[in-house]
């Protein structure tokens, strides 16, 4: 067993916690700014309707490359396994498997993305004056969705061999790249929607040029044997078993953008879709914190219970707990305090900062309940327990949030969709937090071996 698989069986939890969490909150900030820089440059110099086309494209462009993202997760899980079991041969095939399957599959649903272009646009929210600029983002955008989906699969490959630094590159270098060529594209050239577009397509072809790099001349133990490319249908139904608990987690979170847009619409018009994009935006930046502590809480949860040090285990949710809610409340200061100012990052319309700035503080209003929803949802999963994992990870959006924004709105309007996610955050919080103490009730109650004497 090596050294920092035994730090996180005696490690002191705090300390622990930390250098785990940083690098994870390193690489979300990364995915976040990645994600915003495009919103912000077309935000300001080619319109709000132009957010409202992002807004609209986006979830659907994720939707089809985490065909990727849930091959990566499955496929890797073997491949870790097998590795440890020195299978290396078993891992080979996986990997053949996970790059002829990410491939087949991206490139069909790209084909069927430029054929039912319009249909699908509509189905998420790409209405009136938004469609075209949708349109011209789309088209773009969808050429490079199967690098994108090798880029998703290749991180999971990387960090199942323990390489995370070459793993996070694949997330740096498309932030750079798009932070680099926005301006370029979209001012210099002035391309508009389509420049930002062009760049975003660039940056995932690097990205996944560095994967392709990596497997062919970089320190992997994982090469490209074309022998084992062929489909081995059992070793597929085992990647996908456990990669589509990552597929219905994006499912669920399209679904949400669906009603959310539609809904948007309904009550709103395009500027109703154009405050969800800004509002949006700035969750996934501001919530880097917290993602990187439930991150960094998986290891040390999954292996200590393994190791049946039920003390340490519940120790560790404990604290994970207490730092991402201070963390989450200190976001959520800032949100209310400086609201307007974090809007007038994407846009400089006076009354888009209005109606942004007041959904912002409303959707931000019950942020410190998250930390009790993702660190419960994160434990279930870090001991392998699937199924109360992926129903606690689709508390929020499936079962609360999406019937809200359908019920409410029409009592009050559109102000009942922000008031939705306060509402939906505190109940999912309510539902994780018992279930999780019912679990440490049932199963953690006894520390049973010299682990648990160890200072937390």
């Amino acid at each position: 067993m090596s050294q920092s698989s035994q730090e996180l069986g005696t490690e002191k939890i705090s300390k622990l916690l930390i250098k785990q969490s940083v690098p994870a909150s390193v690489g979300f900030l990364i995915m976040s700014i990645y994600s915003i820089v495009d919103t912000i440059y077309v935000g300001h110099w080619i319109g709000p309707l132009a957010i409202g086309a992002i807004t609209v494209v986006m979830p659907i462009t994720f939707l089809i490359s985490s065909i990727g993202m849930a091959i990566g997760v499955g496929g890797a899980s073997i491949i870790s396994r097998a590795l440890g079991s020195r299978d290396r041969k078993k891992a080979l095939k996986t990997f053949g498997n996970m790059v002829n399957s990410t491939l087949q599959l991206a490139i069909i649903l790209v084909v069927l993305g430029f054929v039912l272009e319009d249909s699908i646009l509509k189905l998420f929210g790409g209405k009136g004056d938004i469609l075209p600029f949708a349109k011209e983002y789309f088209e773009v955008l969808l050429l490079g969705i199967p690098f994108l989906a090798w880029s998703m699969m290749s991180n999971n490959v990387i960090r199942a061999q323990g390489r995370p630094k070459a793993a996070m590159l694949i997330m740096v270098i498309p932030a750079i790249i798009n932070i680099i060529l926005d301006p370029i594209f979209i001012i210099y050239f002035d391309m508009g929607l389509a420049g930002a577009a062009w760049a975003t397509t660039i940056s995932y072809v690097l990205s996944a040029a560095y994967a392709l790099y990596f497997f062919l001349k970089g320190d992997s133990e994982i090469k490209f044997i074309f022998r084992y490319f062929k489909i081995e249908f059992p070793l597929i139904r085992e990647i996908f078993s456990i990669g589509s608990i990552t597929l219905a987690r994006q499912s669920s979170i399209s679904l949400l953008i669906v009603v959310l847009n539609h809904t948007l619409y309904t009550y709103a018009g395009e500027m109703g879709i154009v405050i969800y994009g800004i509002v949006n935006r700035v969750m996934m930046f501001a919530l880097f914190p917290v993602i990187g502590i439930v991150q960094g809480f998986l290891p040390i949860a999954g292996f200590n219970y393994g190791a049946n040090n039920v003390s340490r285990v519940k120790l560790s949710i404990s604290i994970s707990i207490r730092y991402a809610m201070v963390l989450a409340t200190i976001i959520f200061i800032v949100i209310f305090v400086f609201s307007d100012k974090v809007v007038a990052a994407f846009t400089i319309d006076q009354e888009l900062i209005r109606d942004s700035s007041y959904a912002l503080v409303f959707v931000f209003m019950m942020s410190p309940l998250i930390a009790i929803q993702m660190v419960g949802a994160g434990y279930f999963q870090a001991i392998g327990k699937a199924l109360p994992a992926l129903l606690l990870t689709l508390t929020k959006q499936g079962f609360f949030l999406v019937p809200l924004v359908l019920i409410l709105p029409e009592f009050i309007g559109v102000n009942g969709i922000w008031y939705s996610f306060p509402i939906a955050d505190g109940l999912s919080a309510l539902v994780t937090w018992l279930y999780l103490q019912k679990e440490i009730k049932s199963k953690l109650n006894t520390p049973t071996n010299e682990y648990a004497k160890v200072p937390a």
